[in-house]
């Protein structure tokens, strides 16, 4: 009988041995808590923090910040990607200007958004939102203009209208690019609901970070780091497997990389 594959045991044995390197460098050298607390320290930190419900609390809303904005940027990336791709004019006008916004940092974005809509949770799933809202944009644009002009050539002849075409041959051809552009979003929206938490927030862990930064409990900081991590793996889990579930048919080969 044979053993597990070694993409199986591999990457929990290499984070046993990460964790053990990083407790004894610690104690062998000396390294002071503040510094790099060991991850004895770290898990300690943790469990006080969820055994207290403090973790959860804010992670709850920083997870529903994410959410919305994942929800937004996938409405807002996938119908404007759709009708950029479609409608030749409206290319032309926006696709330019949605460059240079693409390569403007989105963080400098988070001052304005936090003025125009407060210190409350739509500033937080706006900002999550814009930062997700790109990648799928982009895919979007990208899946619809590589179908195979043969296909859409095919259809026409069968009679079959613009709409027909989209939703039989263009939109299964970009739904590959669309989930690929989606893999990326799932973790920016966490990244974008924690800034807006680090420039005004009372609740949520990027505000527990500042608190903790605040308390100079690095140990703290090192959990709340871990509680993001899951966070974003969560998301990120459940998109793959929405992925693994709707493109079935597609072989992984195909698969645009993320």
């Amino acid at each position: 009988m044979r053993g597990p594959p070694i993409e199986t045991w591999l990457p929990p044995a290499g984070a046993v041995v990460l964790l053990l390197l990083w407790e004894g460098s610690v104690r062998a050298f000396g390294i002071s808590a503040f510094v790099l607390p060991p991850p004895t320290a770290v898990a300690r930190s943790l469990w006080t923090g969820l055994s207290n419900g403090v973790y959860l609390q804010h992670a709850l809303l920083t997870a529903t910040e994410a959410l919305g904005g994942f929800v937004l940027a996938l409405a807002a990336g996938v119908v404007l990607g759709a009708l950029i791709a479609e409608v030749r004019w409206l290319e032309k006008a926006l696709y330019p200007l949605l460059v240079a916004l693409q390569a403007m940092p989105k963080v400098a974005l988070a001052p304005l958004v936090i003025i125009w809509l407060g210190y409350g949770i739509n500033s937080k799933i706006v900002l999550a939102g814009l930062l997700g809202f790109f990648p799928i944009l982009i895919n979007t644009i990208a899946g619809l203009k590589s179908c195979d002009a043969g296909k859409v050539d095919v259809m026409r002849a069968l009679g079959a209208g613009r709409w027909q075409t989209f939703r039989w041959v263009k939109l299964p051809n970009a739904l590959p690019f669309v989930f690929a552009g989606i893999n990326v979003a799932a973790s920016f929206v966490v990244l974008g609901a924690v800034t807006g938490e680090f420039l005004g927030a009372k609740e949520g862990l990027g505000t527990l970070i500042l608190l903790a930064n605040n308390e100079l409990d690095t140990a703290q900081i090192f959990s709340i780091l871990l509680m993001l991590g899951l966070l974003g793996f969560v998301l990120y889990s459940a998109v793959r497997f929405a992925q693994r579930r709707l493109l079935a048919w597609a072989p992984a080969e195909n698969l645009p990389s993320t």
